[in-house]
């Protein structure tokens, strides 16, 4: 075995490496008709969309559900390729170890060719040529937050099919719960006639088996049902084992492109380009860790998602009587961590447990655990290698990794990226109370007539205050009226006129779009100035009361009025806008909010300056993390301001308006230039061109004191915007 041992790292870089080449680069042709080869399914998926916008219905709704079967079928094809060619070039692979192999780079180019000429063949057979390409990363994300079910929820709808258009609704809902209309959309179809509970199917639910069989073992653990959470930790594990081996699988199989970063197309040499590719593919690989682990709903993976099964596993097989199932399982467990000490105290109360049964106590590791945790310690090593070597970019997904694996030239670098993700997993009240935003309440409000209601103490909370006096009655009439004439309905929702609960209207109105009203004769002119300099207004009296140490910029101004829908009020248990936060996606269940796109995470200020107050409900409330908890509330009056820091020590929300029209101008504000309201700017160069100025006060200074970036104006959004269409207002 020594000529062996001296080349396996070769051996696995280069077999990968041309695995990975035929998948970049192999086109293939087959015979026969190519009706019956699986087209590419973001085709049908255009397609499909074109002619949703078309509003041809049946067309696409057909073209939309082929796009997601050619999909599924697409995958299935390829992991039985990958398994029917698992012994391809055996022959070859069997003389590494023998005399010929001082041959070895020869032996392994002919087993990984037969290889590859095997799965060329599998896959040509059953899929077109354009079919094997790659996607784009757009088409990926759509069908991995299931947009398409998004389009066939209303396709089914207008053909009047509404059990298909239920489940479409329901297995897009399960990812995106935050989607408001969608939930509207749910309550709607249980009302009508026809529609059952068994019609709302998730129709995704094959994927993701492993959280189902999760949530059912926490159900039974939390009923101290022991022998009923042991059978469904074990069904957990053996599914997430299952879903890994296909993700991994799926690596090998599929086209891939090379991230831009990596070089390849930089280096000449063989070798240079295997090490790439490779690398690539360990990459990939590994990142199945993550993929696995993450919810539909979520956006972020568990941490530590495997280990974390065979803890709660051991810990019921012990209560439920099975002491060697337990031992084996943590055993395993302790193939992660092994210097683990509670893991360690437990295994011998374990041992003490099981007495003199000597064959219980030399219970060894559940031997899949053992392939899992070598294979992938095997791949770190090969992927670090790669970084300190190689100059490639990897994130390691696992907490476990021990230390020797990583080089020492990488490992300071190593131990600060694991302290941020084990910090990010901490929980606790303390999160409550930390605000990182860099503002500090309490600094001087110069305005004359404007005082302060409400501030931290008052409202138990940090970085939170009431202004009132901000605007005069006949300044709130002006603006009110503005709205009446103005505000359009599901402005920045796409049209949408209850995007947020089917019980109430609602309409905004954009600077941009009432100064080109007023250009028309539409509105006042003076008006149009009114509600731009408002957002001037209160962006100074905020710059100041909260200490901003940089310059504070209008990053969005919004108009926005709600109208409580006669008739249609008894009972209501609904929130006018459920409760969220301006900056990050907040997740109540675990109190974490996670500072990811889809989320506004440039916002840094936000700020709610009310109108009027004839109406009934509508209250504006601060919560705690747990979304439930209501910390103060604040009543809507004309001239009040409520302004706060945008992150998640301030979730907030509106509860139900019950009656009458309840406006409010909605701003937030962001310390870095280079994400400012670019339509307030074009109305400020509108009315300049017009040979009329615009009172900005202190512009000039926010922007020396700011860390201004230079304009890009495709650069504005830091990833994809909600479903709300960057119009989040309060």
């Amino acid at each position: 075995m020594a000529l062996l041992s001296n080349y396996s790292s070769v051996y696995v870089a280069f077999h990968i490496f041309i695995l990975a080449l035929f998948n970049f680069n192999s086109v293939n042709q087959v015979g026969g008709s190519v009706v019956s080869l699986l087209q590419p399914y973001d085709f049908l998926y255009y397609k499909g969309v074109r002619s949703y916008f078309n509003g041809e219905w049946a067309k696409a709704a057909e073209l939309l559900e082929k796009s997601i079967v050619t999909k599924e079928s697409l995958f299935k094809i390829r992991r039985q390729c990958y398994d029917d060619c698992e012994a391809a070039g055996r022959d070859a692979y069997s003389k590494l170890d023998t005399a010929e192999g001082s041959m070895w780079d020869l032996w392994a180019l002919d087993w990984v060719q037969q290889k590859a000429e095997c799965l060329k063949f599998c896959i040509g057979r059953s899929v077109t040529l354009v079919g094997q390409l790659p996607v784009s990363a757009d088409i990926e994300y759509e069908f991995s937050s299931r947009n398409p079910y998004n389009f066939l929820q209303v396709t089914y709808y207008k053909l009047e099919k509404l059990q298909r258009a239920a489940s479409a609704a329901q297995t897009y809902f399960v990812a995106n719960p935050s989607h408001l209309e969608m939930r509207n959309n749910i309550e709607k179809y249980r009302r009508m006639k026809g529609v059952t509970d068994e019609d709302f199917q998730d129709r995704e639910l094959e994927n993701e088996k492993h959280w189902v069989l999760y949530d059912s073992a926490l159900q039974y653990e939390a009923s101290s049902d022991w022998v009923q959470a042991a059978d469904k930790w074990r069904a957990c594990l053996n599914e997430t084992l299952r879903q890994t081996e296909e993700c991994r699988a799926q690596c090998v199989v599929s086209s891939q492109r090379l991230p831009e970063d990596r070089g390849v197309d930089s280096v000449s040499g063989v070798f240079e380009k295997a090490a790439a590719l490779s690398l690539s593919l360990l990459s990939c690989q590994q990142s199945c860790v993550t993929q696995v682990a993450t919810r539909p709903v979520r956006i972020s993976a568990q941490e530590d998602f495997l280990p974390t099964q065979l803890e709660h596993l051991h810990i019921v097989q012990f209560k439920a009587g099975d002491i060697s199932g337990a031992v084996k399982t943590l055993r395993s467990l302790l193939l992660f961590y092994p210097s683990d000490k509670d893991n360690i105290d437990n295994l011998q109360l374990y041992y003490e447990t099981l007495g003199g049964d000597t064959e219980s106590q030399g219970t060894q590791p559940d031997q899949e655990i053992v392939r899992y945790v070598n294979r992938s310690l095997q791949e770190k090593k090969l992927l670090y290698f790669g970084m300190e070597s190689l100059d490639f970019s990897f994130i390691d997904p696992d907490l476990w990794t021990p230390e020797d694996v990583v080089p020492k030239s990488l490992r300071e670098v190593w131990r600060a990226e694991k302290e941020k993700m084990q910090e990010k997993m901490k929980e606790g009240e303390q999160l409550e109370e930390v605000d990182d935003s860099g503002f500090f309440a309490g600094g001087p409000i110069r305005e004359v007539g404007v005082t302060i209601t409400m501030d931290d103490e008052v409202l138990n909370g940090t970085n939170r205050v009431v202004l009132d006096g901000v605007m005069t009655e006949k300044e709130c009439d002006k603006i009110m009226k503005l709205a009446t004439a103005a505000a359009s309905a599901g402005d920045g929702y796409r049209g949408r006129r209850s995007p947020h609960t089917p019980h109430e209207t609602f309409e905004g109105l954009t600077v941009l779009r009432a100064l080109k009203l007023s250009q028309d004769g539409m509105v006042n002119q003076s008006d149009a100035r009114l509600l731009h300099e408002l957002g001037e207004r209160v962006r100074v009296l905020l710059h100041s009361y909260f200490r901003s140490p940089s310059g504070l910029f209008v990053s969005f101004t919004h108009l926005v009025c709600r109208s409580a829908i006669t008739g249609d009020q008894e009972g209501r248990l609904d929130l006018s806008h459920p409760v969220h936060v301006d900056n990050c996606l907040l997740e109540p269940e675990t109190k974490k909010c996670w500072k990811e796109p889809p989320a506004f995470i440039h916002r840094d200020l936000s700020a709610i300056l009310y109108l009027n107050d004839n109406f009934d409900g509508g209250e504006f409330f601060f919560t705690n993390r747990d979304a439930k908890t209501v910390t103060a509330r604040v009543k809507p009056t004309c001239g009040r301001v409520a302004g706060f820091s945008s992150g998640p020590i301030n979730p907030h929300g509106v509860t139900a308006v019950t009656r009458g029209r309840r406006c409010a101008l909605a701003l937030w504000f962001t310390k870095e230039k280079l994400y400012r309201d670019m339509e307030r700017e074009e109305a400020e160069a509108m009315w300049a061109a017009d040979g009329q100025s615009v009172v900005k006060a202190d512009e000039e200074e926010a922007d020396k004191s700011g860390k201004a970036r230079s304009q890009a104006p495709k650069e504005r959004s830091r990833g994809r915007e909600r479903v709300t269409g960057g119009k989040d207002e309060l």
